[in-house]
Formats: structure tokens, C-alpha cells, sequence
């Protein structure tokens, strides 16, 4: 990056340059400009643009100069590719006044809007020769420092920190960074299309809540003035969307940010998007053959079927792995039952320097996250959680006392969904809320909170009901082959600076 002193000069001297334009009667931010032929376009239709006689008029940020006295060669970039222009007061239609401004006045940086044909320079380049031109922004700070050869950028905007905190500049200086997010577009929209398919609706709840619930995290908080209230940003959408289930709506849905405090490392951003659904009349291995069609399809849509994420092949065309929790425990330490057992938790816990005053429910969510997670990179649901990690899960129906009917899907060694038949039993759900809050008064600060407004809905009657929670971000990543949940985010959190 250019250094500040120097960044003021140039932006003084780029001031000088608008002045010139206005003085000369020339607008250097006019309101419009129209294009018939992107860049992108005209590079796609070489063969049928080349010697037409049909002008284009196209319009893009010039990347680079080359000034050769009366004549400029300019590069602008398109929303992907770029477009050599050919400037010549022989062809220009413009006074020889105006045409000197331009050429003493325009910088990398700047947008403009020329008209002309299509043509082959002597060394054979494919370019426009422009006969109109029209500034369309002028930028008076300066883009990072991009050297061009052979038609490749180097010197690229690389420094990872830097894109995160300036996405402009990165989409600027590495303009196919943007087909990531394009691909999230399509992502969410198969996700959109494959459950309208299905009959489900997609709705909207609060984003402010007056109590925070539907999964383990730690909220934040803000400060309603009017109603003088404490309010808190969702942690989830669960909550509510069985509220939806409990009026009537059988099938619902959506696709919310959540916010949660906590820590950031490659696959946690403390805003992230979810989409979460829910069905009456059905329960966890309804929703896990439906999960698992539904992944395969929206892989399918965007030609990711199988994907290279962290050196790993993953498949999303097989029929996804199934194994329960506690087999995957036993694999690992050789111990049967080991996920009831809480001697063996807290021993565990010890050789891997976690904090044994932690809830066992928390040390074994620990264990599994260090030791197991890792491992399962080809889309594998994990089932039979134990009740005490599960507060808002059906006990599993053959081992009332201990497990519940849960999954977790994992893909690329991280958790990409979490699902439950529903615990619709009210006395049930009000004890678990309360052992729950049992935990927080111990120190857990990510214990879920007692909803009395929740209870009194299910104590209307829920029906039984099949719910499943998708982490947008993390399934992006996978498909986009992308390591860091911050590369699939536009504007992801970062640690503030002094600028």
C-alpha cells in the first residue's frame, strides 16, 4: 500500500485534475451512461464484433495507461475481464482542447464510457477504437499497486487482512474473487428453490428478541430506548419457527442472520447465516433423508458435486456416511458407552489440558470437537447425542433415559448442520430448561435461557415435528472450495484498527 503522506499528495494532485474538468466544462461524476455491450460481452463475441461496423458503446475502470503523446492505450476492467481501448485525436470526435484535458486528466482508477468499433492493432491485440469518450468518475485516491504484463496482474492486492478490511479493493485487484460470492448466490437460491419444491413456506422472525434461545451460545445485547427494554440479537430462529409450527403452518422456513459472541478462527464469524426448517409430523431420520437430498441437489446446481476442500475430495453424489456418536467415541478411545460415562469424560478432558471444572456436557462437545470433528470430511451424519448436550431434543425412543433423537451433519472436518425430532412434551422441555439454567447459574455462559412464552405455546400442543439447522457459510466454503469462513463472507468481522 502506498504510504499516507504520499496517498495525500496524490489525492491533492487528483483534486487539481477535477478542478481542470470543471473549468472546461466537462462533469467528471455525470448522473448516467449508456452501454450496449459490457466488457465481458465484447471479449465473449470477439468473432462477431471484430471489423463490424456496428459501434459499441461499453463503459469500465481504467487499470492501466500506456501514453504515447497524442495517443493512449487504456486497459478497463470489466466485471471480470478486460478491454484494451485505443485513444487518438484522429479519430476522437472531440475539440483538440477537450481531448489534451483528457489525456493530462485521466488516472488509473477513474470510470469511463466510450463508444467505437472493434478492431486488430498491429501486433494483432483486440481492442476498441474509440471515437467518443466521456469521464465517468474520477478517482482521487489511488488503487493499490498493480503492475500489468502480458495481460496478467501481479503485484496482486494478496495481503489477506488488508482484502478482508477493503473488499472493494480486493474485487478491483482480483476480480474473480467475486465469482465466489455469485456461486453463495446460487447456493442459497438451490437452497430457496429445493424447499418451495417441497412445499414449505419462508418466513421472517425477530431479529430482536427479549429472550435469546434455540441453541448454546453467548447473545448480544442492546437497549430498547422507547420500551426501556433489554433486548438481545437472535441466536437462532428455532424458537420461533415452532411457534409457526404450533399455530398451523406445517412446513416452515428460513434463512436469518444469527448472531453469537463468540470466537472467530477459520469457521466461526460472530455474524453468520443460517437457514433452518422445520415439518410437522415428522422426525429426525425423516429430516435426515431430506437434508441429505437436499445437499446433494444444491451441490448438484452448481456443478460442485465433488469438491477439493483442505487437500481432501469431497463427495457429495455417494450416499452420505451414518454412524452414531458413541461408536465414533469408541473408535477413537476404545471405551464402550464413553459418552455416559462421566469419569471417563473428566479423564479424557485431563490428557487433553481442558478445563475439568467445565459441565461434562461441555467437556465431551470438546472432545469430540478436537478429536473427532477433524476426521469426518466426507458428509457423514453423526446421531444419538446424549441428553444432556441436547436440550430441546426428543429422548430417543428405545433409550428414553439417556439419548435423544439428534444429528449432526459434518462435511470437510466442521459440524454444516445440527437436527432433532422436536421435543414437543412440555413438563419434559420446562426441566431441561431448568437444568439449563442450572448451568448458567454454575458459570455457563452459553446455557439456554427459560422461555416461558415457548412454553405456554407448546403447552397448546405441538405436533411432532422434524427440525434441521444449515450453516449457509460453511456449506459455501465447502462448495467454493474455500478455507476460511471469511472468504465467503463480503464484510466478515475484523479486530478494529487504528486508521
Amino acid at each position: 500500500m502506498i504510504e499516507t503522506k504520499k496517498i495525500d499528495e496524490l489525492i491533492e494532485i487528483r483534486t487539481e485534475k477535477i478542478n481542470e474538468f470543471r473549468d472546461n466544462g466537462i462533469d467528471p461524476y455525470p448522473h448516467n451512461f449508456k452501454i450496449t455491450t459490457t466488457i465481458d460481452e465484447i471479449n465473449q463475441n470477439e468473432s462477431k464484433l471484430i471489423d463490424s461496423q456496428d459501434k459499441v458503446s461499453t463503459a469500465g475502470r481504467i487499470v492501466s495507461i500506456r501514453n504515447m503523446g497524442k495517443i493512449l492505450f487504456l486497459n478497463i476492467q470489466g466485471e471480470f475481464s478486460k478491454l484494451q481501448c485505443y485513444i487518438s485525436n484522429k479519430v476522437i470526435a472531440m475539440d483538440e482542447n477537450l481531448y489534451s484535458i483528457y489525456l493530462k486528466n485521466l488516472d488509473i482508477g477513474d470510470f469511463i464510457g466510450m463508444t467505437g468499433n472493434m478492431f486488430y492493432t498491429k501486433t494483432q491485440e483486440y481492442s476498441l477504437k474509440a471515437s467518443s469518450i466521456k469521464i465517468l468518475c474520477k478517482s482521487i485516491r489511488p488503487l493499490p499497486t498493480l503492475k500489468e504484463k502480458d495481460g496478467d496482474l501481479f503485484n496482486k492486492f494478496e495481503d489477506k487482512e488488508l482484502r478482508y478490511r477493503h473488499r472493494y479493493l480486493d474485487f478491483i485487484a482480483n476480480p474473480n474473487q467475486k465469482k465466489i460470492f455469485i456461486k453463495r448466490h446460487k447456493i442459497i437460491q438451490s437452497f430457496r428453490a429445493f424447499l418451495d419444491s417441497e412445499k414449505f413456506i419462508e418466513v421472517e422472525t425477530p431479529v430482536l428478541q427479549p429472550l435469546y434461545g434455540g441453541a448454546n451460545a453467548r447473545p448480544f445485547t442492546t437497549h430498547h430506548h422507547t420500551l426501556d427494554e433489554k433486548l438481545y440479537l437472535r441466536i437462532a430462529v428455532e424458537l420461533y419457527l415452532k411457534r409457526l409450527i404450533v399455530g398451523g403452518f406445517p412446513k416452515v422456513y428460513e434463512i436469518s442472520k444469527n448472531f453469537r459472541n463468540e470466537g472467530m478462527d477459520r469457521s466461526h464469524n460472530p455474524e453468520f447465516t443460517m437457514l433452518e426448517f422445520y415439518q410437522s409430523f415428522s422426525d429426525v431420520y425423516d429430516m435426515m433423508d431430506l437434508t441429505e437430498e437436499m445437499i446433494r441437489t444444491v451441490s448438484k446446481s452448481i456443478d460442485a458435486s465433488v469438491v477439493l476442500f483442505n487437500e481432501n475430495n469431497i463427495d457429495f453424489k455417494k450416499e452420505f456416511d451414518r454412524i452414531t456418536m458413541n461408536q465414533l467415541m469408541k473408535e477413537e478411545f476404545g471405551d464402550d458407552n464413553l459418552i455416559l460415562d462421566k469419569h471417563k469424560i473428566t479423564s479424557i478432558a485431563k490428557e487433553l489440558n481442558l478445563d475439568i471444572t467445565l459441565p461434562t456436557s461441555t467437556l465431551l462437545d470438546k472432545i469430540f470437537s478436537l478429536k473427532i470433528e477433524p476426521k469426518l470430511q466426507n458428509p457423514t451424519f453423526v446421531y444419538d447425542y446424549p441428553k444432556s448436550i441436547s436440550p430441546l431434543s426428543k429422548l430417543k425412543r428405545e433409550q428414553p433415559d439417556s439419548l435423544v433423537e439428534r444429528f449432526e451433519l459434518f462435511a470437510g472436518g466442521m459440524e454444516i448442520a445440527n437436527a432433532f425430532s422436536e421435543l414437543n412434551d412440555p413438563i419434559d422441555q420446562r426441566s431441561r430448561f431448568l437444568s439449563q439454567e442450572r448451568l448458567k447459574i454454575q458459570g455457563d455462559e452459553e446455557a439456554q435461557v427459560l422461555d416461558e412464552d415457548f412454553l405456554n405455546a407448546i403447552e397448546i400442543g405441538m405436533p411432532p415435528t422434524g427440525g434441521v439447522g444449515i450453516g449457509i457459510d460453511r456449506i459455501v466454503m465447502i462448495l467454493t472450495s474455500q478455507s476460511s469462513i471469511k472468504d465467503v463472507i463480503l464484510f466478515p468481522a475484523m479486530r478494529k484498527i487504528d486508521i
